[in-house]
């Protein structure tokens, strides 16, 4: 994958990076230089100064290395930047309402257990009720795709997130690890709201599939973040058990390099998933890119010890968002229906 670089704010001079990081360090705080750090990347992308190539465009491959650019830098922030992206990418499949160029939107469509949205027709539009959980970008979107039951399935609707009709949950969100994301549930009242697609149309369009590894390329990002600090200590300091580790993690992140950028040629070559191989290949590089961030963060844990992550304010942060992250990955259910696609393909479709 290309390699691709997003700027980012420089602490303050006279004081070292960790202390400053750490005086500056609160959820609250986080969340805040995350929305502002989304406002500038969504101008840069308005300007061309920073582009996601709509996936199956031929220019994947490109996505995919600006996602994994900007996760690299600050976890929190790809997050917002892969569903502004992603909300794109759906609008633009599905024929959705054409979005403005100052437009911040997230894709809110997360449905655990535990009351969700209802959708109802009200003359020729609809309207949302009730409370959407994991709702990213929650202080900061200026719009979402939200889905949300209605009479005839789930639909997926376009809402303008405007309080008091979309208002956050105070205390909802009380993760450390991905803070900046500002994921909180959102009640919603009596909101207008757009219908994009059809029925199950979210779920059921290829794009789907290739959105997925978009998220993947962002878990990649994360795990180059963590394995500086243990690049850092090889470099510093002679030791075998080290350097095996170091080797060991660049062998991993090579073949998810490998496989990233033979996915996105699989995706710009069947865009539409002609072939039906869309859900396969999705499931397959979450589960490669989860393993090799999972044994990211055990190795660089066990080479450099407690002192990073008790004393490197920004390398604690990048192993929590991490850890956070990767568990939009559904472990052995994923790799149970990745087996059932495998072994009993005509059954599976």
């Amino acid at each position: 994958m290309p390699e691709t670089t997003y700027p980012t704010a420089a602490p303050p001079r006279g004081r070292p990076k960790h202390e400053a990081a750490a005086e500056e360090f609160t959820p609250r705080a986080a969340r805040r230089e995350t929305a502002q750090r989304f406002s500038r990347l969504v101008g840069s992308l308005a300007t061309g100064e920073l582009e996601f190539p709509l996936p199956g465009t031929g220019r994947t491959a490109e996505r995919f290395a600006a996602l994994c650019a900007v996760a690299e830098q600050d976890l929190s922030l790809a997050r917002l930047a892969e569903g502004h992206a992603d909300a794109l990418a759906v609008l633009a499949e599905l024929a959705g309402p054409a979005p403005g160029p100052a437009d911040r939107w997230g894709v809110w469509a997360a449905e655990p257990p535990g009351e969700g949205l209802t959708a109802t027709r009200v003359g020729e539009g609809w309207e949302l009720n009730g409370l959407k959980q994991y709702s990213s970008g929650a202080h900061s979107c200026t719009h979402a795709l939200v889905t949300a039951t209605a009479e005839d399935g789930r639909r997926l609707f376009a809402v303008r997130i405007s309080p008091p009709a979309c208002e956050p949950v105070d205390g909802s969100w009380q993760a450390i690890g991905m803070a900046g994301s500002d994921t909180p549930d959102v009640r919603f009242t009596a909101v207008p709201a757009t219908a994009v697609g059809d029925v199950e149309a979210y779920l059921t369009r290829p794009g789907f599939q290739h959105g997925g590894i978009g998220v993947a390329a962002c878990w990649y990002g994360g795990a180059r973040a963590v394995v500086r600090t243990l690049r850092e200590a090889a470099a510093g300091r002679p030791d075998p058990h080290t350097d095996a580790h170091l080797g060991h993690i660049d062998m991993r992140l090579h073949a998810v390099e490998a496989v990233l950028a033979q996915a996105a040629a699989e995706i710009d070559q069947d865009p539409i998933d002609l072939g039906g191989g869309a859900r396969l290949r999705s499931l397959r590089v979450r589960a490669l890119v989860e393993d090799a961030c999972t044994e990211v963060l055990t190795r660089v844990g066990r080479a450099t010890g407690a002192g990073p992550l008790c004393h490197d304010v920004r390398h604690a942060r990048n192993v929590a968002d991490l850890t956070v992250y990767i568990r939009q990955h559904h472990a052995e259910r994923n790799l149970a229906e990745l087996g059932a696609l495998v072994a009993r393909p005509n059954e599976a479709r």
